[in-house]
């Protein structure tokens, strides 16, 4: 713990969250306040492919889900390059960030789908096609939401554990290979981490769509 606030205390995890929740607010508001800027322009590319990613998942859902998803990938891939950063470590290298964030993909699943269709619609689609399955649903959003948390926690963290022992063993200059792995890593678990958030919140919306034709 870094210092305490009351009774909670404060790791480095948290304080570089909230570091990196801090520098996205104050990026995003100064970046577009001249729509021509530079940062601005490339603001605007990020998002446009974004929401062209979550249409090709969900069509028609990207202003939609855009706030959300998009949200996710951004701090994810800013989390896990963090650790590139001389002393510090990422905060996705943490299970307890890692779990918050699968928490929230557990919440935003059942808050699209009842927003979709409503409450007793969404409550249909456990126990379809039988009532027998209900306990099998219930667990198998439990597995994934678990699954969600230790996949990226454990690919980040065998990454920096990897990147620390080649340096201690090999020197400088053997990491530098490992460090462009390093980043590409980093690209790929942020996209398969929001990729999945996508496909559970689609999957969610999609089946509150069927029940209300049924």
């Amino acid at each position: 713990m870094i210092f305490h606030l009351g009774p909670f205390g404060i790791s480095e995890s948290v304080l570089l969250t909230w570091a990196i929740m801090l520098f996205l607010a104050f990026f995003c508001h100064f970046a577009t306040r001249d729509s021509l800027s530079l940062p601005a322009v490339a603001l605007e590319g990020i998002v446009d492919a974004m929401v062209d990613a979550i249409e090709d998942v969900a069509p028609d859902k990207g202003e939609e889900l855009l706030p959300f998803i998009g949200s996710l990938w951004i701090f994810i891939v800013i989390s896990n390059l963090i650790g590139i950063v001389p002393g510090l470590s990422s905060p996705t290298a943490d299970l307890s960030v890692t779990s918050a964030l699968a928490v929230l993909v557990f919440l935003s699943v059942h808050w699209y789908g009842i927003r979709s269709e409503g409450f007793g619609n969404y409550l249909k689609h456990y126990t379809r096609p039988s009532p027998i399955l209900l306990p099998f649903h219930l667990i198998s959003e439990i597995s994934r939401t678990v699954a969600l948390a230790v996949r990226l926690f454990g690919n980040i963290m065998s990454l920096e554990m990897a990147a620390l022992l080649v340096l201690l063993v090999g020197g400088l200059l053997v990491p530098i290979p490992l460090l462009m792995l390093h980043i590409v890593e980093a690209l790929v678990q942020a996209y398969i981490f929001g990729m999945l958030a996508l496909i559970y919140v689609s999957g969610a919306m999609e089946s509150q769509q069927r029940n209300a034709h049924e």
